[in-house]
């Protein structure tokens, strides 16, 4: 199965768990000639579908879903008993109690049921690499699999395993490293380039492009650094489609944020967002637990967007976060990509 006969486009619109991915931006995208990917995370199988369900009845096109895979990391139960109680004063101030603990599975097999008995285009994994069993198994329900590796080791162990594809992830990325561990997301940082390079040479498989991409330009260099597409999501953010909160669109133009981290802070595992408070006073303080930290934070950040305060609210962004346009719908920015993609003729 080709790589490019399926996605029909280079212009992959990332999964954004949290809220980001609608089925209203995934249609958009695809109808518009790109290709759209919901996302699983945090989601309960029954509501993943629903969300299949509304996408395929706002397009006929094909779409892609995103799946985590368990986290089996090892937890220091005192250092989040710890993070919780340092945590408990922000709560108190938002009048709300810090969350507990969730399934640290995702509701993985549940998920891999329904999509192998109503299978999607194209799915994709994040935080690992499934077994060879299951990348079997979504092949012969005629589905492409697409590993998310952040370097070398990860995508030759993507590759024997059997995935079609791997997304390749540069350390310029918004949101969470799709490392395989924890641990191996703290070493992820590589930038996409020299990383695009490196897996390049080390596996033959086809490679989509992601992390800091934001324009036609980004995407036309992938291609020829020996990427087949390119996957741009903080682009997606704020456009009206998205799903993610008015605080969190707002912020990607507000000259108050003037640069992104890497941050444990809000979920218990490395992630990319713009820095604010809650990110420089906790970031050193917070525990390797994920998603554990994750469901802490949970009604804190929620109550923050509800209140319009970003100081407290997990601000996914790339590095290219500037070049991010508000307000502008999904069919524009995806035209014009594929134009800036498109060398003249």
């Amino acid at each position: 199965m080709e790589l490019t006969e399926v996605l029909g486009s280079p212009v992959v619109q990332a999964p954004m768990a949290g809220g980001g991915s609608t089925p209203e931006l995934v249609a958009a995208v695809s109808e518009a000639g790109g290709f759209g990917f919901l996302a699983a995370g945090y989601k309960t199988a029954a509501a993943m579908r629903a969300e299949i369900e509304r996408t395929r009845q706002a397009t006929s096109r094909p779409f892609g879903m995103n799946l985590f895979l368990p986290s089996h990391d090892p937890v220091d139960d005192a250092a989040l008993a710890a993070y919780r109680e340092r945590l408990a004063p922000e709560a108190a101030l938002l009048g709300v109690e810090p969350g507990t603990a969730a399934d640290r599975g995702d509701g993985w097999d549940a998920k891999v049921a329904d999509l192998l008995a109503d299978p999607v285009a194209v799915v994709s994994f994040t935080f690992g690499c499934p077994s060879a069993e299951v990348l079997r198994d979504f092949q012969a329900a005629g589905t492409l699999t697409i590993v998310t590796v952040t370097s070398v080791d990860e995508a030759r162990t993507a590759t024997a395993a059997g995935a079609d594809v791997l997304c390749v992830q540069g350390s310029e990325a918004g949101g969470h490293s799709g490392a395989f561990t924890n641990a191996a997301a703290d070493a992820a940082n590589t930038p996409l380039r020299t990383l695009l390079a490196e897996v390049r040479l080390s596996t033959e498989l086809p490679l989509i492009a992601a992390g800091g991409l934001a324009d036609g330009g980004d995407i036309a260099e992938t291609l020829l650094l020996g990427a087949s597409a390119a996957q741009l999501g903080t682009v997606f953010v704020a456009c009206p489609e998205s799903g993610a909160s008015a605080v969190h669109k707002a912020a990607l133009t507000d000259p108050r944020f003037t640069a992104t981290a890497m941050t444990r802070a809000f979920s218990g595992r490395p992630a990319r967002g713009l820095v604010n408070r809650f990110l420089t006073e906790h970031s050193g303080h917070a525990p390797a637990a994920y998603p554990d930290v994750h469901y802490l934070t949970a009604p804190l950040r929620k109550a923050a967007a509800a209140r319009g305060d970003a100081g407290l609210v997990n601000l996914w962004a790339g590095e290219s976060y500037r070049r991010a346009e508000p307000g502008v719908p999904a069919a524009e920015i995806v035209a014009r990509l594929l134009r800036g993609a498109t060398p003249a003729q």
